[in-house]
């Protein structure tokens, strides 16, 4: 399983992914789910999967293919004209390698299908965020919708909802993305650590902060314990059910 996040700002773009593949509790794996495309001063482009490992690996080996060679007729993320169009452009390259890999044609329910989040910005417009379904369609945020999640996506929920606030800093996102993860972490063991994550700022045209953040980094096991002992507090000073006595 997977837990990936994408998140709209008002700064810019937030993306965070966990690494965890396994096929069975014995056979546990890390691989990187998040690809960045850069061409600074132009774009820059963020992909996440979740889903189906050959199959995630083969839409970014592709997408990844054509926008290395500018001399193939075959469009490419490099010299797409808009977000919209990146988006269309990797939804039909999932749609491809799904179809290329099923025996009835691509299926939702497919073994092969993947879900992916899409974010970030062309020169010449805003940043963008997508989410692309394993039938090949796409949604976009907006107001009502600012984050999108793939994968084990009901533990991490709760706090996105309650606590996500559009004008919030990259420091204050990171921190919640990582309660988020944390949530889920500890309740899914198909989830897990390290995490991956990009934050774009609006308008720099330029790949942003970036990184890994390790299980026992100390600021990941900060938030961890300080989250569980707030909850316990909260928990704690809220009042007893009372009982009737017979």
């Amino acid at each position: 399983m997977t837990y990936c996040v994408g998140m709209v700002l008002d700064k810019g773009l937030v993306f965070m992914s966990d690494t965890r593949t396994n096929a069975g509790l014995d056979n546990i794996s890390t691989f990187r789910k998040m690809t960045t495309w850069e061409a600074p001063g132009d774009r820059v482009i963020t992909l996440m999967a979740a889903g189906n490992l050959a199959t995630t690996q083969a839409v970014v080996s592709l997408l990844d293919e054509r926008s290395k060679s500018p001399e193939d007729r075959t469009p490419s993320l490099l010299g797409a004209p808009s977000m919209f169009q990146a988006a269309r452009m990797i939804s039909e390259t999932l749609r491809e390698v799904i179809d290329r890999h099923s025996d009835n044609g691509m299926r939702a329910d497919s073994t092969f299908n993947a879900t992916l989040i899409v974010g970030g910005q062309i020169a010449g417009s805003p940043p963008r965020l997508f989410l692309i379904y394993p039938e090949g369609n796409f949604i976009e945020a907006g107001e009502d919708t600012p984050f999108f999640q793939i994968g084990e996506t009901k533990y991490g929920r709760p706090i996105l909802v309650r606590a996500y606030d559009r004008t919030m800093g990259f420091d204050e996102a990171m921190k919640l993305l990582l309660v988020s993860f944390d949530s889920t972490l500890k309740a899914n063991l198909t989830v897990g650590a390290p995490m991956d994550f990009h934050c774009y700022a609006e308008g720099s045209l330029h790949k942003g902060h970036n990184g890994r953040i390790e299980q026992d980094n100390p600021y990941f096991q900060q938030i961890s314990q300080g989250w569980g002992n707030a909850l316990k507090d909260a928990l704690n000073s809220l009042p007893d059910y009372e009982i009737p006595n017979d």
